[in-house]
């Protein structure tokens, strides 16, 4: 069991295609290890809420029970390992997690694969099962609709080691050669005690309200510079022929779709709200 943490972190996100934006902003996540979720006073309870609602699978079952159900489906066993998650908290009633990481760890505490849960502010959830290499860095397709403002194309670069007394995490999406976003989290450690979360609570507060809310500014002012928009229906990719290897799945409406890419499997959930590109 991994005792919980708290990174005081930085989240920063540029956008390089057609036009040149980017923002930064402070946040705080959490690390945790989800057999031993954290267990908060009464008074500080609201604060920080891990729910199984908030991830893909049944709303009825515990995160942990619906990510190992998803990886036995990918061929993936943990046999009894740790997963750590790093994601925000449902806060004050809200959260909202642009990407949630799980490490999976076999039994012998041997690093098994990587997920990368995306979630867009359309409500549309996506899965990516990583397997990253010795320095934490993978490739997979993009295979999901973030943004109204890239299409469902290109290859995401991930780098996502471990966290330790440090986080860093890189998300770089690659189309037709150029570099059109990087997005990076990096942060400090600290021990997930009442007296840090409150002062995270009273440095960062409504942290992830802001993060969603800066989200959307960002699309606005994209909007308001002419970027063109590509709606969902056009964003989504062809289903992939049935002569192809399949690697990925994906269920999403308004229809399922396929990928070739032997390096990633996906599952996605509809999508229901407004989004700019985040991961």
């Amino acid at each position: 069991m991994i005792a919980p943490a708290l990174y005081d972190a930085e989240v920063s996100h540029l956008r390089t295609q057609r036009i040149r934006r980017g923002f930064s902003h402070r946040i705080y996540l959490w690390l945790v290890d989800l057999d031993e979720l954290p267990r908060l006073p009464r008074w500080l309870a609201s604060t920080a809420r891990f729910e199984s609602r908030d991830h893909l699978g049944d709303p009825e079952r515990s995160i942990k029970a619906n990510l190992l159900d998803w990886l036995s489906a990918q061929g993936v066993r943990l046999d009894g390992g740790r997963v750590l998650m790093l994601a925000n908290a449902r806060s004050l009633g809200y959260v909202f997690n642009p990407i949630s990481l799980f490490w999976c760890h076999r039994a012998d505490g041997s690093l098994a694969c990587v997920v990368a849960e995306v979630h867009n502010t359309y409500g549309g959830r996506h899965r990516y099962l990583l397997r990253p290499d010795s320095d934490g860095a993978a490739l997979v397709e993009k295979d999901f609709y973030v943004s109204p403002f890239l299409t469902v194309d290109g290859q995401y670069r991930m780098r996502v080691p471990v966290p330790g007394q440090r986080l860093a995490v890189s998300v770089t999406l690659h189309q037709d050669g150029q570099t059109a976003l990087t997005a990076t989290v990096t942060g400090t450690r600290r021990p997930a005690t009442t007296v840090e979360l409150v002062r995270m609570l009273l440095r960062k507060p409504f942290v992830t309200y802001r993060t969603s809310a800066l989200i959307r500014l960002h699309g606005i002012a994209l909007w308001l510079r002419r970027l063109p928009v590509i709606p969902r229906q056009r964003a989504a990719r062809p289903a992939t022929s049935p002569a192809e290897p399949l690697a990925a799945s994906t269920s999403s409406t308004p229809a399922a779709r396929t990928s070739s890419t032997p390096t990633i499997c996906a599952s996605s959930t509809p999508a229901a709200h407004s989004s700019e590109e985040t991961r």
